[in-house]
């Protein structure tokens, strides 16, 4: 079964719609379960007042009847609150006169100027309102239902946030995955360990009086994925890349690992790699260094997925930028936005990793019902 995924709009427009195609009939979805997981994605210490004017108001347009899907694609509307301010601005039909804030000075590290150029737009608003991760909710709301199908086939996915700025959480996780967004989300910047949570909020804090932006690294842990999703005899179809791909495609991300990862890099082979003991007629690892996925496949075990971010682009104490129409040096065009959304980016990270994972299990199980898909995970568990 073919499983893809597509969203459309821009930060201050009308709306944001997804559609997905490809999951099975039989998948219970309820509008106010993936409302939840919208709210999930605007938490966190340092984020902008963005968060607080818009609610993320949600409607499923197609492919669900009666709670459950039917097949069919399934389309997904966010409205935009915002949008009420920016009518004129963000208006579809033709507009006479001045067009009001206009964007000339692009941003240091954002895609301002080079989508500018790529597109030939003379008003760079036309980027950054596609390039904004304001189009994260969108995809949230598509993970959110992928985060559902997997479930109900034992398949949960967590995160936490393991650094922010200089400050570093090497708490090793003992909460069971599927208890472990309870706990992390009761954390202003969703971190394991409550000392490390009180130095991360204080640099965030420092952050924001210095007009600065703050990074770091979150953790996304999958547990419960079947042994052999993906595959070794294609390099397209190896698991890593589509992992690897979604998340690096996610705003600021510039780096991404499994398991080990970088570290594996300064290691000998004998600290990097998991050895396998016979545990009833099969195989069990005795540790898992290469984060759930060996040769390509998954291998049973959790699937670890750390994603650096790099600090927010827009700075309220802007750096230094060039006026488009004079050429002048000008400080960089400011827009609102967040001081540090590391723990928002592992809300989105999940559902990167649910979409992903999902397209994954429907490759190797198939199925156009939830009845047939579950029949047939059941009975490959029984034997790996």
């Amino acid at each position: 079964m073919s499983f893809r995924f597509l969203t459309a709009g821009e930060s201050h427009g009308r709306s944001l719609v997804g559609i997905m195609e490809g999951l099975p009939s039989g998948l219970k979805i309820l509008e106010k379960e993936i409302h939840q997981e919208l709210k999930r994605r605007k938490q966190g210490y340092g984020r902008g007042a963005r968060q607080k004017i818009e609610d993320d108001a949600l409607e499923i347009l197609t492919g669900v009847r009666h709670g459950e899907s039917m097949g069919s694609p399934i389309t997904l509307v966010i409205w935009n609150k915002d949008f009420e301010n920016w009518g004129e601005i963000m208006q579809v039909a033709p507009f006479k006169g001045k067009v009001k804030r206009q964007v000339h000075v692009p941003r240091p590290g954002h895609a301002d100027y080079v989508g500018g150029v790529k597109y030939k737009h003379k008003d760079l608003r036309n980027v950054l309102e596609r390039a904004s991760a304001r189009e994260t909710a969108i995809r949230v709301a598509l993970g959110s239902v992928a985060k559902f199908f997997l479930k109900e086939l034992g398949v949960h996915i967590a995160s936490r946030v393991v650094s922010i700025g200089d400050v570093h959480d090497s708490s090793i996780v003992k909460t069971p995955i599927h208890q472990l967004n309870e706990k992390m989300d009761k954390s202003p910047v969703r971190c394991y360990s409550k000392a490390s949570e009180k130095k991360m909020i204080e640099a965030i804090d420092m952050a924001r009086k210095n007009g600065d932006s703050l990074g770091g690294v979150f953790e996304v842990i999958v547990s419960g994925a079947p042994l052999g999703l993906g595959s070794y005899v294609q390099w397209d179809r190896r698991l890593e890349g589509p992992l690897a791909q979604a998340f690096m495609s996610l705003n600021a991300i510039k780096g991404v690992e499994i398991g080990m990862g970088f570290d594996s890099a300064h290691q000998s082979g004998r600290k990097v790699h998991d050895e396998m003991a016979p545990s009833q007629k099969k195989v069990k690892f005795k540790s898992n260094k290469t984060g759930g996925i060996i040769g390509g496949m998954s291998s049973g075990e959790d699937i670890i997925i750390r994603a650096a971010m790099k600090p927010i682009a827009t700075l309220m104490k802007p750096l230094n930028s060039v006026d488009l129409r004079s050429g002048e040096s000008v400080k960089a065009h400011v827009e609102r936005s967040d001081y540090c959304a590391v723990p928002a980016a592992g809300v989105i990270g999940e559902s990167l990793a649910a979409l992903c994972l999902a397209e994954a299990v429907l490759e190797k199980f198939g199925g156009d019902s939830m009845s047939e898909i579950k029949k047939r995970v059941k009975d490959w568990r029984k034997n790996y």
